[in-house]
């Protein structure tokens, strides 16, 4: 019995006659632990792609980024990241609260390198959470279920040209988005948000 592949993977498997190449790539690249190699890569990364589900299933895909180092490895098959200041929507983490199934996918553009990992999230406060992160809302823990590598035949080679000044850094004032100082914005942001403060130049 496959823990990867349902029937609507089958299906399309047995149109174009991969089943057998499907079996073998899970036998010899899906595990349910995080290497020490996957370690290195997760960790080493400035950013990933978030899928969640809401409740009915319906589907939300997000980036989140940071500096090198922002998603941890706490074990075997757990890692947390945080959520950092938003626009306040929390796509992601609400569907998270109501159905915990996740994917993160990482990818390296500059060497060509991606992995999967799928598991499930809860939301940690700052007070409980394992880990520490500079000005983290909460942070989210996952529990792996699969990881894998993927084929990088299609990652198309691209160059880090500078990290985003917003990453919450210790020791540095983090800026205030401008957009958060529009009139659309300023009178419904949250109490004690920066951005509520007098109009200034962004940092």
């Amino acid at each position: 019995m496959s823990k990867l592949y349902g029937d609507g993977h089958r299906t399309l498997q047995r149109q174009f006659d991969t089943e057998r190449l499907a079996d073998r790539l899970e036998e010899r690249l899906c595990r349910d632990h995080i290497t020490d190699e996957d370690r290195a890569f997760i960790e080493r990364l400035d950013m990933f792609f978030l899928a969640t589900a809401d409740a009915q299933g319906r589907p939300n895909c997000s980036y989140k980024g940071g500096d090198p180092g922002f998603v941890r490895v706490l074990d075997r098959t757990t890692l947390a990241f945080p959520n950092y200041d938003g626009n306040g929507m929390y796509l992601s983490m609400g569907n998270a609260l109501e159905n915990p199934n996740v994917g993160l996918l990482f990818i390296d553009f500059e060497s060509q390198k991606r992995l999967r990992l799928n598991g499930a999230a809860r939301i940690a406060p700052i007070a409980a959470a394992p880990v520490s992160f500079p000005e983290a809302q909460f942070v989210v823990i996952v529990t792996a279920r699969e990881v894998f590598p993927n084929c990088p035949r299609y990652i198309h080679k691209l160059q880090l040209i500078e990290r985003s000044r917003f990453v919450p850094r210790p020791a540095v004032p983090t800026p205030v988005p401008n957009w958060k100082r529009s009139e659309w914005a300023r009178d419904v942001l949250p109490a004690g948000d920066p951005a509520r403060e007098p109009p200034g130049p962004e940092r």
